[in-house]
């Protein structure tokens, strides 16, 4: 018999990471009681969300495929920065005058979930296909064949499977505005 009590030995084989796991399943266990006394009820855990399934969400955004709105909870709130956008109706509305003027493209570099959100990082580039003047969401004229990449860290609580919250953030910039070739058609 091992004197080592799991989450410690998770502590020591895992890190850090791996006590948060640790104290995670711990919640999950069922309360003590005492003897002869059935263990409380608790409320099922909130489900989250797959990798499989947030690459799907991906995918379809990318593809500019309007399914990526079904991911939406209807009261989703979204934050990019310098603006806030409240209800899936709203992230629709603010995609489509994006993407009619850039194609944007995001990567999944990193994944981690819970039963609560998903945190990733997410090389991202905005390739404008169709000039685009200001007022706009960059806060400057955009032309036909400027690039612009970054690496974003998103934050997405889940529930129900639904984005109810998006936190997005820029971390890094790899290239700043520029021209490149426009791709052939």
């Amino acid at each position: 018999m091992s004197l080592i009590s799991p989450l410690r030995r998770r502590i020591l084989t895992r890190g850090a990471l791996g006590a948060a796991a640790g104290l995670a399943g711990l919640a999950a266990l069922p309360a003590c009681s005492s003897p002869g006394t059935p263990p409380a009820a608790r409320p099922a855990a909130p489900a989250g969300m797959t990798r499989e399934r947030y690459l799907q969400y991906v995918d379809w955004f990318n593809a500019n495929d309007p399914r990526f709105l079904e991911f939406y909870h209807p009261d989703v709130e979204l934050e990019l920065g310098n603006a806030v956008l409240q209800g899936a109706d709203a992230i629709r509305d603010f995609y489509n005058e994006v993407k009619a003027h850039i194609h944007e493209k995001v990567e999944v570099n990193h994944f981690i979930s819970d039963a609560t959100g998903i945190a990733a990082e997410l090389p991202t580039e905005f390739r404008v296909y169709n000039d685009w003047l200001e007022p706009n969401y960059f806060r400057r004229p955009l032309k036909a064949g400027e690039v612009f990449r970054v690496i974003t860290f998103g934050l997405y609580w889940v529930e129900d499977g639904l984005f109810r919250q998006i936190k997005a953030a820029r971390y890094k910039l790899v290239n700043d505005w520029q021209m490149e070739p426009l791709p052939p058609a």
